[in-house]
């Protein structure tokens, strides 16, 4: 039995054909790509609120974007910044897959998205109303905006996509939790599926919550505020966004003429041990399980995307799992998140992005900003410049609050030209 519940030889392979990304490195997956090669930070002080009287002072915004414009009307003052983003990449994905979704049969189309904390800015603004006003001020749409599968419902509507849908609340890992149930939907009768996740908690209430976590960074410069496996490590920078991808079978895509990014070849989870349990962290094992699960060897993993929490400790336990199924430096990684921060439920989706885009451009990104290596990490950590080693594939990690660990290994699809990538998602 696979990780996905699926036997082996029963599994359809599962391709992605369209992204969406709405992120501090740009509106669309060819300006982020461009800002990740570039190592173009979106990192800067917070501007959605005052933060002076905070002990965090950077985070990584996503510029330029206005629901207005991006989102029908009508839906702005229904819903949240998160689900905001969420319908712009989905749009975007959909797009970008050359998917229409009227021609399609609406109970073989699903969503699957990843979420943290919920509508955190709409509910912030309902609770003011509720203390300065009065209950009467508080709008109906509080009860379904603030609500984790909000984004869900809200896209499944907008495309008319009535197959099943749900939503996976795994923090930093529900993006490839949400992933790997979007491969498990292709071998119970789904066709497509949109799947990732989006986060926008950069609101007083949403950083006051995330500060009870004791992971994040309070250097004030963002050219140092997040070094994730680097001697200077203090923590990681909170962001906002994440990417939507169009995840469909292959035969779904062959018949559709649709080439596709890559392929998702095996995927695990699991949780961490309670704190002073004594027993290890489950990362390697998790690791193992998903190159089990797409019945692949260490050796013929290319790339790393790392979690990269920033948080010294974190960094070091996950640089001895890297190592521990790899071994020390044998394998190149990488972790462009320090050009975001940290995205929540947005951010391993985007990592998946990432990855996607490096396999079919033929790269490995760097990691962007970094300096002296931790002691004791002994990896290859990918600096400075991109690397041309054309993987064909890429390891996607991500750890949430908590405990959640999850790991997703993706191989190369058949689109390599990147070329007209801008002008189709954004």
């Amino acid at each position: 039995m696979s990780a996905t519940g699926i036997r082996a030889d029963r599994r359809a392979a599962a391709v992605v054909t369209g992204v969406g990304v709405v992120a501090p490195t740009g509106i669309g997956a060819g300006r982020h790509w461009d800002s990740v090669l570039a190592g173009k930070s979106g990192l800067g002080r917070i501007t959605r609120f005052d933060p002076s009287g905070y002990p965090v002072q950077v985070a990584g915004e996503v510029p330029g974007f206005d629901a207005g414009e991006e989102v029908p009307g009508r839906l702005v003052p229904q819903t949240d910044r998160f689900t905001h983003f969420a319908l712009a990449a989905a749009e975007a994905a959909l797009g970008d897959a050359r998917a229409d979704p009227a021609t399609l049969p609406e109970y073989e189309m699903a969503v699957v998205t990843a979420s943290s904390s919920g509508g955190t800015e709409f509910g912030q603004h309902e609770m003011e109303r509720l203390y300065r006003k009065g209950p009467s001020w508080v709008g109906a749409y509080q009860s379904i905006a603030w609500f984790y599968a909000a984004t869900t419902g809200q896209v499944s509507i907008r495309h008319g996509m009535r197959g099943p849908c749900g939503v996976l609340c795994c923090e930093q890992a529900g993006g490839l939790d949400a992933l790997g149930q979007a491969r498990r939907l292709l071998n119970t009768g789904s066709r497509l599926v949109l799947s990732g996740g989006t986060d926008a908690s950069l609101c007083p209430y949403g950083l006051v919550a995330q500060l009870s976590s004791g992971g994040l960074s309070t250097v004030d410069d963002p050219a140092r505020a997040y070094l994730p496996f680097d001697a200077a490590a203090s923590g990681y920078v909170p962001g906002e966004g994440g990417a939507l991808l169009v995840v469909e079978s292959a035969d779904s895509a062959r018949e559709r003429g649709a080439p596709s990014y890559g392929r998702l070849l095996g995927y695990a989870s699991g949780f961490d041990p309670a704190p002073g349990s004594g027993r290890p962290p489950v990362l390697a094992a998790v690791i193992r399980r998903a190159l089990a699960d797409a019945g692949a060897g260490a050796s013929e993993v290319d790339v790393v995307f790392a979690d990269a929490s920033g948080v010294p400790a974190q960094d070091l336990a996950e640089a001895r799992a890297i190592t521990e199924v790899f071994g020390a430096g044998a394998v190149p990684v990488t972790a462009p998140k320090t050009l975001t921060g940290r995205l929540y439920a947005g951010g391993a989706a985007l990592d998946a992005v990432t990855a996607l885009l490096a396999l079919s451009g033929g790269v490995v990104p760097h990691t962007a900003g970094l300096g002296r290596p931790a002691p004791g990490c002994e990896i290859d950590l990918v600096l400075d410049r991109p690397r041309q080693t054309a993987p064909r594939t890429a390891l996607v990690l991500a750890r949430g609050h908590g405990g959640f660990t999850s790991a997703l290994l993706l191989g190369a699809g058949d689109r390599t030209d990147l070329a007209d990538l801008t002008d189709r998602t954004t």
